[in-house]
């Protein structure tokens, strides 16, 4: 069988050896490359489906793999996983097997790798015994497990005033230079949780390896599991390593166990869909990112959280915000679907106080369902006093304000220093939730108490 853009070739050559969809005859249909501009190729005389994997041949030997990303008419569009040297023209295109399937098993447990599945250790290729959907199945709503339980991820300032519950999802809100990285290190560490997937999307190289020896550490990473692509990386790899990032963490949580997913960053995988995005001819809205944008971080981010069984995905999704703009389009859209926020900001951390967490502007939407009323009520009563002092810190700094105006902000500058101590963290020191919850019981009942005689002497 041939074709006048495609080639018919028995099963048993070459392509066979890739796994090439064989027909009812024995036969794979092949195609030619016909146009390769930017990222974006063309093929014609193979039918394939979004997603399908092909091999694209090399004058030398060899091939490129590549991804169905669109198609129009005859035409498919495909963008490349990897380098496009040594490309030519009417090159074939060969399809692959296995299109959307990842392998994932125990055998990733320390292990780093790429968003294919490849290793960046320098150690065989993990061998691994199941097969999942990359981009995965979608959840019901109705069958998910109810977050109850908080997670002890050893940060004082979220433990007590922004707890988090296993399942739940939160975004880290950054700008560049504020701290961002070291807080997720010092979660990295200190939570508690049987699995840590990691997905370094899109960040500067040399921060993996950083992430691996520093971060984690030699006891760290025989409990996780790190995907990284870098930014020099292609746009769809990029994209394909949140996914296996994804798809991991979910395969842990199926086996019943606890997984913490950190994502870094959401933005990353945001602008390289956007590459993709634009380079198959889709219109720029918002800031020039494309409609599928905001329909790719949803589907990612509900894959995270709990499901009908035992175990749980609690994931932590780090989004940079441009310019320090807390409502870029990216930001608003993770804002709206995550189950909390902690924003980070430069102002405190130009401070000198680490972590740089903004307690007015970051919130937990969860807290209140995981935890007693008593604790509650202290981090609602912390915030109120933290409030005042920061509404009235310019008086304060100058002077002008006279002790007995307002008995609350009496109170919060008589515990301002408690408050900015609890609030303050050494990277390399854990603080576990009871320890949290009792500092600040220390710290508010003293004040209830100052604030009850203020009030009676006013």
């Amino acid at each position: 069988m041939t074709t006048t853009t495609g080639h018919a070739v028995p099963l048993h050559s070459r392509v066979a050896a890739y796994g090439g969809r064989p027909l009812d005859h024995g036969f794979v249909v092949e195609g030619l490359l016909q146009r390769a501009v930017g990222l974006t190729l063309e093929a014609s005389g193979c039918q394939l489906q979004i997603g399908a994997r092909c091999l694209i041949n090399r004058p030398e030997g060899g091939g490129i793999e590549a991804e169905v990303v669109g198609f129009a008419g005859e035409r498919t569009f495909l963008m490349p996983t990897g380098d496009m040297d040594g490309l030519v023209p009417r090159a074939r295109v060969r399809p692959l097997p296995g299109a959307g399937n990842v392998q994932v098993g125990e055998a990733m447990l320390g292990r780093v790798i790429d968003g294919a599945g490849m290793p960046l250790d320098g150690k065989p290729a993990p061998r691994t015994d199941h097969q999942v959907p990359l981009t995965g199945l979608p959840i019901n709503p109705l069958i998910r497990e109810p977050v109850t339980e908080p997670l002890d991820v050893g940060v004082r300032a979220i433990n007590g005033l922004l707890t988090v519950g296993r399942g739940q999802r939160i975004g880290l809100f950054a700008g560049s230079g504020v701290g961002k990285s070291t807080l997720l290190g010092m979660m990295t560490r200190f939570t508690a949780a049987d699995v840590i997937v990691v997905g370094l999307i899109g960040e500067r190289g040399r921060e993996v390896r950083d992430f691996v020896s520093k971060v984690l550490g030699d006891q760290g990473i025989k409990r996780a599991v790190v995907i990284a692509t870098p930014a020099d990386r292609p746009p769809l790899m990029r994209i394909r390593g949140a996914w296996l990032a994804t798809a991991v963490a979910e395969h842990f949580r199926d086996q019943g166990k606890q997984v913490l997913l950190l994502m870094d960053s959401l933005t990353r995988f945001a602008q390289a869909q956007r590459e993709v995005g634009l380079a198959v001819g889709e219109p720029p809205t918002t800031r020039g990112y494309p409609p599928s944008v905001f329909t790719r971080i949803p589907q990612l981010v509900e894959r995270a959280g709990t499901s009908g069984g035992k175990g749980a995905i609690t994931g932590i999704y780090t989004v940079l915000t441009e310019g320090d703009d807390p409502n870029d389009p990216v930001a608003d859209t993770a804002r709206a679907i995550l189950d909390g926020h902690i924003m980070l900001s430069r102002e405190v951390a130009e401070a000198g106080r680490y972590p740089a967490i903004d307690i007015e502007s970051s919130v937990s939407r969860l807290a209140n369902d995981i935890v007693s009323p008593r604790q509650a009520e202290a981090a609602h009563r912390f915030r109120q006093l933290y409030s005042r002092y920061t509404a009235s810190s310019d008086l304060i700094q100058l002077g002008a304000y006279k002790k007995g105006t307002d008995p609350d902000t009496d109170l919060a500058i008589a515990k301002w220093p408690g408050i900015r101590q609890y609030l303050s963290q050494g990277r390399h020191e854990p603080a576990s939730l009871a320890d949290c919850e009792r500092q600040l019981q220390a710290l508010l009942q003293p004040a209830e108490r100052e604030a009850e005689v203020a009030h009676d002497a006013a």
